[in-house]
């Protein structure tokens, strides 16, 4: 197995720890509220206030990636409950479009999504998990439309520069 450490990959791969953090007074949001909303539009700013709890701004984006995260750790707990069958069956139970996919795929399918969770909460980066889920997701649902059963046709090149003009 091959282990590289994180400085290797110079900035390929970003930690809970590199992301950005920002703490403000609440004063700071009443005086220069613009400037505390574009940061909040980049990554969640802390509001500290001084007669209670803080509190966290952030875009609904951000809020919306953290909760389908979320939805999607419960969804794998679900799984790795569940004591029967393989993995890739068992994610076929909580994911029914899977069966869209062939065996090989579903297992393929399976880990990629396991993997990528793991690197979403690993790194506080939602999107990673969620694209992966939205992509073989996607997948699945074209294959099921049938596409991918016909052979593409392609045009020579003599042939496409007959057919298509150049706008």
């Amino acid at each position: 197995m091959d282990f590289r450490t994180r400085s290797e990959y110079p900035e390929a791969v970003a930690t809970a720890a590199d992301l950005p953090t920002a703490t403000r007074r609440s004063s700071d949001l009443s005086k220069h509220s613009a400037e505390v909303f574009a940061e909040a539009e980049d990554h969640p700013v802390t509001v500290t206030r001084r007669d209670g709890e803080s509190l966290v701004l952030m875009s609904q984006r951000e809020a919306d990636g953290r909760a389908r995260l979320l939805q999607f750790a419960a969804q794998l707990i679900t799984v790795a409950l569940d004591d029967s069958g393989s993995l890739a069956e068992r994610m076929a139970k909580v994911y029914p479009w899977m069966l869209a996919l062939s065996p090989a795929d579903r297992d393929t399918c399976a880990q990629n999504l396991v993997d990528a969770a793991r690197a979403s909460f690993s790194t506080d980066q939602p999107h990673l998990a969620i694209a992966e889920l939205t992509s073989w997701k996607e997948t699945a649902t074209a294959i099921a439309a049938g596409l991918g059963r016909a052979e593409p046709q392609w045009l020579d090149d003599d042939e496409a520069a007959e057919t298509v003009e150049r706008p």
